[in-house]
């Protein structure tokens, strides 16, 4: 009696093969069939094994034995079929190219069971190519480099693929403006034209299907039907790619045929797709569909079966009910759509396999759809449409895991069409990414959002390569529910980019983070990490609760290391996502699994807190906190209450330097009042006060006024107050509505000033502010914010605290050495008094100071955390760090990444290099682009 195992645990170090001698054989066999048991999860029958071969010189008529092979793997599926479930079944498929223009089906009876499973395996190390095409040949002359080919008489039907491999590369549609190797993220655009509009600034009557190009970018094409347009509309999230509808030539306003997400505007980036006047340059290519003609321009020689293009969107389908069937040490690509699919599947496995060149806007590399413990397994993925693995799966409600996995898998290069294509996608509840190593990739590089999701174990790094506001790793929680009793433990994040439009240029790094969790998220166990190098900071909990932050390491975060941003009752985002998180609580409420899910007995409509925020039930405790950019702050919070969420027995540093919080505690006035004419006695009645001007009035004395009037009914200090009249200019985008400002003040830099004055407008909600500036025009501007206030139709103290900038601090400028007192008064209709101005110099506790009284980090140290070897990324401690007696602990770094196994598709892994190693640089051509824009892709 004979058992067919899989094949010895392929390490490919020749050392490691040598360790197996002959007189070993025997414990290396029980070692194997031990590890296929534990596979399959259970005990493996000693029944006599069934063998089939395939192999590319195999005949139609074949009995499927070593000898004499199958010619294709549907003969040997249906063999399978003959004789499965009587014992295990391994089908050997050798070495070469198997072209599955339909793909190929697997159905419930194919596969096996824990006892008896079927195993489809790459015979020895022979290398199975798995094509989800046709392949191309026939090529003769056309134009120049360009070479053209017949496919009606090659099999192809009404062929209207959209991607094109050549030598195991995906080549370029043709395209304006080309692609830039050089240059590969930031260069190759066109850019919509038009005045800039801030991204968050909401145009009222926009539609989502026009597009106006630069003169520069006018184009000539036969069919313009047939051409797309590849764009990033409006908040640089992620793409669309459009077909024409029509093109304007007069006005340059394209109109598309479907919406984009959302408005294309001006600076917006796109390039046109698919015109043959476009094919101009080596690696592109163009189908006349009409004719069915390929066009082609090689970027080198073409040889038999070195140019393929797909034919189906999956080339291997595993269909609902099919259980214990694996796939091992193929190399799967050419499709349309996912190349491989796993429906409602049971104890499914992809493993030491190579998939590469699959998947449009919609296509990832391996999908799992539903089913329970499938697993992908010590692949190598890239070069993927969409995202390389997608985890669906479990029991909401009930919190029933699915329990499939993304296990030991290098990951690179995904969202080559849709730009929020990730690594690793999970959905649903019980799923696990862990070991993986994942780079190159337009967003994140793991997003989840469900239940007892488990995040171990992975690097991750250079990710967020052509997106803004995006992290690492990205969750969100609009539904109350996402991503509860989620466990993100001992990765490593490192060099999370961010790309996007910034003061008129674009740039990397940009608005990234490593650590996501965003609106709403609950529940989340961030520990034992590793997070370093991002340009926004290293984790962000965007109005999160329950969080666990722990014992993780910080390094290096540019603008800061911690950001908490809240909602608050009375703002935009808690009531636009109100009404769904209340449905999705209330969808759990009551049933059992819930129960001892973390603060789930607090409801939405009892979270409000009583200072109006939201954002609650977060710990930070035990990590280290280590940074050195001068500028850098250790957090920075807003709508936070103070109360409910706790920092404790952390280890900050900031190389010596203060340790920034953004927070102020003031006390005593230190000075008298420094405001002049503070209340307008100085002046004639009717007419402006004394020591106060115009800065912005729209219309003149033609509109609206400021003036001294009588104090009869008011509350100040004098017998007269200043009215300011509306004067909103609508015609205007900037600068259109009154501003008035004191005379010159000269003030101490670094100090702190409370600025009060009291108002009363003629209606509720009337729109003011009160600051103090300092500016020089075509140099710098500085202003205290947050500055507005909230105007009653009775009179009001408003009030700010703010501190001046020290030199050489943020947002100080050397011509910094005057101030004024600035009103605004932005409202469209109405008046404004003002009465009693006061500045006066205050006493100021240091941010940490200040940080600490209220409440926070009170038992933390500020002190070096003494790491192994900071400068080459070395952050294990040494044995006399600090963090130790805060209670740290060490983080495993020996363990993170993928590592040697049976089911790795290659070891040691080899990184993908190339593009990424150049600099990545916004774009030259563009007109407010700076040329020495550079990104961090040479750090560390």
């Amino acid at each position: 009696m004979t058992v067919n195992l899989p094949s010895p645990c392929r390490d490919r170090n020749r050392t490691n093969r040598r360790m197996f001698s002959s007189n070993r054989m025997a414990i290396w066999m029980v070692v194997c069939f031990a590890v296929l048991a534990a596979t399959f999860g259970s005990t493996i029958s000693t029944a006599e094994a069934t063998e089939f071969y395939v192999s590319p010189s195999g005949k139609e008529t074949a009995s499927g034995s070593k000898q004499d092979p199958f010619a294709s793997l549907q003969l040997a599926r249906d063999a399978v079929r003959r004789v499965s479930g009587a014992s295990p079944i391994t089908v050997f498929v050798r070495g070469g190219s198997y072209f599955l223009p339909n793909g190929i089906k697997f159905e419930k009876q194919d596969g096996g069971t824990a006892e008896f499973p079927t195993i489809w395996k790459a015979y020895a190390d022979e290398v199975p190519i798995l094509v989800g095409g046709l392949p191309i040949d026939g090529f003769v002359p056309h134009k120049g480099k360009i070479l053209k080919a017949d496919l009606k008489s090659q099999g192809f039907r009404d062929a209207n693929f959209k991607q094109l491999v050549f030598n195991g590369q995906r080549q370029i549609l043709a395209r304006y403006p080309n692609y830039d190797p050089d240059n590969p993220y930031a260069g190759g655009w066109a850019y919509a034209d038009g005045e800039y509009i801030p991204m968050y600034k909401d145009v009222p009557g926009e539609n989502r299907r026009s597009l106006v190009y630069k003169p520069k970018d006018a184009r000539v094409w036969s069919r313009p039907q047939d051409v797309e347009v590849f764009v990033f509309p409006r908040y640089n999230w992620w793409n669309n790619i459009c077909r024409i509808d029509s093109v304007d030539r007069d006005s340059r306003m394209i109109t598309l045929a479907t919406d984009a997400s959302y408005p294309i505007r001006p600076s917006d980036r796109y390039y046109f797709q698919g015109a043959i006047e476009d094919l101009d340059s080596a690696g592109e290519w163009y189908l006349d569909k009409e004719t069915q003609t390929l066009f082609f321009w090689p970027p080198g020689s073409i040889r038999n079966e070195s140019v393929f293009a797909p034919t189906t969107r999956t080339i291997l389908n595993i269909g609902s009910g099919t259980s214990h069937l694996m796939f091992e040490g193929f190399t799967i690509e050419c499709a349309e759509g996912d190349a491989v699919t796993l429906n409602q599947t049971n104890d499914c496995r992809i493993a030491r396999c190579t998939i590469r060149n699959v998947g449009d806007y919609r296509g990832s590399g391996v999908t799992v759809r539903g089913g329970v413990r499938n697993g992908v397994i010590g692949c190598d993925i890239h070069n993927i449409g969409r995202s390389a693995i997608s985890l669906s799966g479990g029991d909401v409600p009930t919190l029933t895991p699915a329990g499939n996995y993304a296990d030991n898998n290098y990951i690179h290069h995904t969202g080559v069409y849709y730009k929020q294509g990730v690594g690793v996608s999970m959905t649903g509840v019980g799923h696990r990414a862990t070991h993986n190593l994942i780079h190159d990739c337009p967003r994140f590089g793991i997003g989840f959002h469900g239940n007892n999701l488990a995040i171990e174990y992975n690097h991750i790094r250079h990710v967020n390569l052509e997106t803004a506001d995006t992290g690492a790793v990205y969750t969100g929680g609009r539904d109350w529910l996402g991503s509860r009793g989620t466990v993100i433990r001992h990765n490593y994040f490192h060099d999370i980019l961010g790309f996007g439009f910034e003061n008129g240029k674009w740039e990397s790094p940009h608005f990234g983070w490593g650590v996501y969790l965003d609106d709403n998220t609950g529940g989340v166990d961030v520990i034992g990490n590793i997070v370093a190098r991002a340009k926004r900071g290293l984790i962000h909990l965007h109005s999160s609760r329950d969080n666990r932050i722990e014992n993780n390491v910080f390094i290096d975060g540019d603008m800061q290391q911690i950001e908490c941003s809240g909602w608050t009752a009375t703002g935009k985002r808690w009531n636009e996502h109100f009404d769904e998180m209340v449905k999705g609580y209330n969808s759990v409420a009551g049933q059992p699994a819930w129960q001892s899910m973390r603060n789930m007995d607090v409801p939405p409509n009892d979270a409000v807190l009583p200072d109006g925020t939201v954002m609650s039930g977060n710990t930070f405790l035990r990590n280290i906190i280590c940074y050195g950019k001068p500028q850098s702050n250790f957090v920075r919070v807003r709508d936070f209450s103070f109360d409910h969420n706790f920092f404790d027995y952390n280890l900050i540093w900031h190389d010596g330097l203060p340790i920034n919080t953004g927070q102020a505690v003031y006390g005593r006035p230190l000075s008298d009042n420094l405001a002049p004419n503070p209340s307008f006695e100085r002046g004639t009645i009717g007419q402006m006060p004394q020591l106060w001007r115009w800065q912005i009035h729209p219309h003149g004395d033609s509109v609206g006024a400021m003036e001294v009037v009588s104090n009869a009914k008011g509350m100040g200090q004098g017998n007269r107050v200043l009215r300011i009249d509306a004067d909103f200019d609508q015609e205007k985008p900037r600068d259109n509505f009154p501003i008035i400002v004191s005379e010159p003040l000269e003030l101490k830099l670094g100090k702190a000033y409370r600025l009060t004055a009291k108002m009363k407008s003629d209606h509720v909600g009337a729109k003011a502010n009160l600051m103090l500036q300092s500016y020089v025009a075509n140099a710098y501007f500085w202003a205290n914010w947050p500055s507005d206030c909230d105007l009653t139709t009775d009179w009001t103290e408003q009030e700010v605290t703010f501190q001046i900038p020290q030199r050489g601090a943020d947002k100080w400028h050397e011509k910094m050495t005057t101030f004024r007192v600035r009103i605004d008064f932005s409202d469209e209709s109405g008046s404004l008094w003002v009465d009693d101005v006061r500045l006066v110099e205050i006493e100021s506790l240091d941010p940490w100071t200040s940080w600490q009284a209220k409440g926070m980090d009170q038992h933390s140290l500020v002190a070096d955390p003494m790491f192994v070897d900071r400068a080459n990324d070395d952050y294990r401690l040494k044995p006399d760090s600090p963090a130790f007696d805060l209670g740290f602990e060490r983080i495993p770094v020996e363990k993170i990444g993928p590592h040697s196994d049976t089911f790795r598709a290659s070891w040691p892994i080899v990184e993908a290099t190339g593009a990424r190693e150049k600099p990545f640089r916004a774009h030259s051509d563009h007109p407010e682009s700076s040329p020495d824009a550079q990104s961090s892709v040479d750090a560390k």
